[in-house]
């Protein structure tokens, strides 16, 4: 949403907006000259808005509840309401588009590919899912013609590759025709949408369909095997994962860690049998290195050379939230922030912290993310998290969603098997980390809510004890 207001508003609309609450992204998009408010009631709407309904367009996003305030009265009124999916599939729409899906991964997935587009000089423009490292933004604006023309480049505006993170969660993902796709996991998710994982994976499929003739699907080996045969004819399909077995067509070879980076090369069999020695991702997680490999892939598909890539590689630096080191020390300590909301992301994450501080002791901090993601996966989360050598819950982030009987912190709190677990709220997790000692040398947020609030507190507390001062 934040990306599409800042597009907007490069392309000289004026842009208002409504937020629950005021977080460090509102706050930068108050200063790039958009207003938002945070009470929802109708009076709070622009004036401009009121007086200008034909000209007015209202976005929305599948976060917002059924009884939000502002949205019915726009609805009463006749207003133009479109989903945030919607107008993505407009702008992208006769655009040479790259769309990253899944259930996880997608993110950050398609931030390395806008990444590497413009590191090596690729013109390219990018909507994404987070606030890219590299980027300092979720947007990487088109360039124009004149731009083009300034740079001699022989592409035209829509010849030009736009990335876009393709959200499968009310279906928004069939919106796009792309001429790239990535699909990195088909795992069930969003089941409150789509009732069980074969109406999932059925929309993958769709979604599958509707890559463009003469395109290319690169699809990850966990994916579903029937989204393969869903492609229109003229669509290849490429396979990708960690080994040869899993990734016939690109894996990667050589792989080892060292420190937070991780060294390997690309293998390509199913691209002209490419081979690109030499890479090193400074992003830790064995799941980040088969992320790489779709977007490296998908980069070359729209203009990357195989040379540009290492370079590239070398310099990503990541999406905030996504495998974030906030404070470290050395080898020895760590306090990570990390977005995951799936048990498989979940577990993906806490693996690769154990690889990377052997022997460490782990703490998790991790609130849940809506009642019914909760309620489906109760028994998933327990047992990814108890990865962690102890365990604090916080209640669930209801977001769009009202409480369901039953469906509290505690269902999964009591399958934890971790030494030691406690349900806390956020205060509580202050208080906790402020006074306890120094037996945890791993520290870990983890969700998708507003469990972020509690990383400024904390990376001050661990700041003091690991090195003396707050800073």
């Amino acid at each position: 949403m934040s990306a599409l207001a800042r597009w907007f508003r490069a392309n000289g609309h004026q842009v208002w907006g409504y937020d629950k609450t005021r977080t460090p992204l509102t706050e930068a998009l108050s200063q790039e000259g958009i207003l938002i408010h945070y009470d929802d009631a109708p009076e709070h709407l622009p004036a401009e808005v009121r007086a200008h309904k034909e000209q007015t367009l209202v976005v929305l996003t599948p976060a917002i509840p059924k009884n939000h305030q502002e949205w019915a009265w726009l609805r009463e009124q006749g207003y133009d309401i479109r989903k945030r999916s919607q107008v993505l599939g407009l702008l992208t729409a006769g655009r040479r588009t790259v769309a990253v899906a899944g259930t996880h991964g997608k993110t950050t997935t398609s931030s390395m590919v806008a990444h590497l587009l413009h590191h090596a000089g690729v013109p390219a423009g990018a909507f994404l899912g987070g606030i890219s490292v590299n980027l300092g933004s979720n947007l990487l604006l088109l360039p124009s013609e004149e731009q083009l023309a300034a740079a001699n480049s022989q592409l035209t505006t829509a010849q030009v590759p736009i990335v876009v993170e393709a959200d499968e969660y009310d279906r928004s993902f069939l919106t796009l025709h792309p001429d790239v796709a990535i699909i990195t996991s088909t795992d069930a998710d969003h089941l409150d949408i789509y009732g069980d994982k074969d109406a999932l994976v059925q929309s993958f499929r769709d979604f599958a369909g509707q890559i463009k003739p003469g395109g290319t699907l690169l699809l990850n080996h966990t994916a579903d095997a029937s989204v393969a045969a869903a492609v229109q004819p003229g669509v290849r399909v490429l396979r990708y994962g960690l080994s040869a077995e899993q990734g016939p067509d690109l894996h990667p070879a050589d792989v080892h860690a060292h420190g937070h980076t991780f060294r390997f090369e690309l293998v390509a069999p199913g691209m002209d049998d490419a081979h690109v020695p030499g890479l090193e991702l400074p992003v830790p997680g064995f799941h980040n290195v088969e992320n790489m490999l779709a977007a490296a892939a998908a980069a070359h598909l729209v203009g990357l050379s195989w040379e540009q890539l290492p370079a590239a590689v070398a310099a990503y630096k990541g999406v905030n939230r996504r495998f974030e080191f906030v404070v470290t020390q050395g080898e020895e300590r760590a306090y990570l922030d990390d977005y995951a909301h799936h048990p498989r992301e979940i577990e993906a994450f806490l693996r690769s912290v154990r690889a990377l501080y052997p022997g460490r002791k782990l703490r998790v901090i991790f609130q849940p993310h809506l009642f019914t993601r909760t309620r489906d996966f109760a028994e998933g989360f327990a047992q990814s998290l108890s990865l962690a050598d102890e365990v604090l819950l916080l209640p669930i982030y209801p977001a769009r969603e009202l409480p369901i009987e039953g469906v509290t912190s505690d269902i999964i709190f009591d399958k934890l098997t971790s030494p030691r677990k406690a349900l806390l709220s956020k205060e509580q997790v202050i208080q906790t980390e402020r006074y306890a000692d120094d037996e945890f040398e791993v520290i870990a947020t983890v969700g998708a809510g507003d469990i972020d609030q509690l990383v400024p507190e904390l990376k001050k507390i661990l700041r003091n004890k690991w090195y003396g001062a707050e800073a």
